[in-house]
């Protein structure tokens, strides 16, 4: 797409076009889901439309997402603000099945005991084989701990608000720094995003679990099958 289309996409366009490259979907495809056509799914992407909300309903469930999140409304929202769900219940998630919710990649907290104590802090993540991949920069309490092969904790969650229900998988485990060039530019290969960050981020650190565990909270009425991965993680 060149820069003379961008420049007039609206905020929904770009979400729309993110999500679905995400997916790895066509337009076409993406048409078909939602009961439209593809000439329409660019115009929403590269123009700025402003579709009711009957079909932005059926778009959300085309893209596997929510309205809100597709309009952006709760971008600046924290989550789980809304009350407990009725009759809740919290259960295990088996090591399997928290490696199939951290998919391949994403945006986590690592948690480090740094100079002034524990900190935690989000970062973009790469699963590669039975480890995880962070990039930072040379100063930050993460690099320092991969130096020192301290062990570190990551944790990914996800928030359905609509029902308070979700998971959230914790890993535990040694960090250490990757020095051989080789296998450096194996793993910067691998990476699907940059840190959103920003430049200067090129230190390599790799997490080598020996704990991974995760829990699921259900409530009752509730949609989704004991495999479904919508939700967040609370109550660890």
């Amino acid at each position: 797409m060149n820069a003379a289309v961008r420049h007039h996409m609206s905020d929904l366009g770009r979400r729309v076009e993110a999500r679905r490259t995400h997916l790895g979907l066509s337009r076409e495809e993406v048409a078909e889901r939602s009961g439209s056509t593809p000439g329409y799914i660019g115009l929403l992407e590269e123009q700025l439309p402003s579709p009711g909300i009957e079909f932005l309903v059926r778009l959300a469930n085309a893209l596997e997402t929510t309205v809100q999140d597709l309009t952006g409304y709760a971008a600046d929202i924290a989550p789980g603000a809304g009350r407990a769900g009725r009759h809740a219940t919290m259960a295990g998630i088996d090591e399997a099945e928290c490696r199939r919710l951290l998919d391949d990649h994403g945006v986590g907290r690592v948690a480090v005991v740094g100079d002034d104590g524990p900190e935690i802090f989000p970062v973009n993540y790469q699963v590669v084989g039975r480890e995880v991949l962070f990039m930072t920069a040379a100063d930050t309490p993460l690099a320092k701990a991969a130096s020192a092969g301290a062990t570190i904790a990551f944790e990914q969650d996800r928030v359905d608000e609509a029902f308070s229900q979700g998971w959230s998988v914790l890993l535990v485990g040694p960090a250490h720094g990757v020095s051989d060039p080789a296998t450096a530019r194996t793993l910067r290969e691998a990476v699907y995003s940059t840190p959103w960050a920003g430049d200067g981020r090129d230190v390599l650190v790799v997490l080598t679990p020996h704990r991974v565990t995760g829990r699921r909270i259900r409530a009752q009425g509730a949609p989704g099958g004991a495999g479904d991965g919508d939700g967040a993680g609370t109550g660890r």
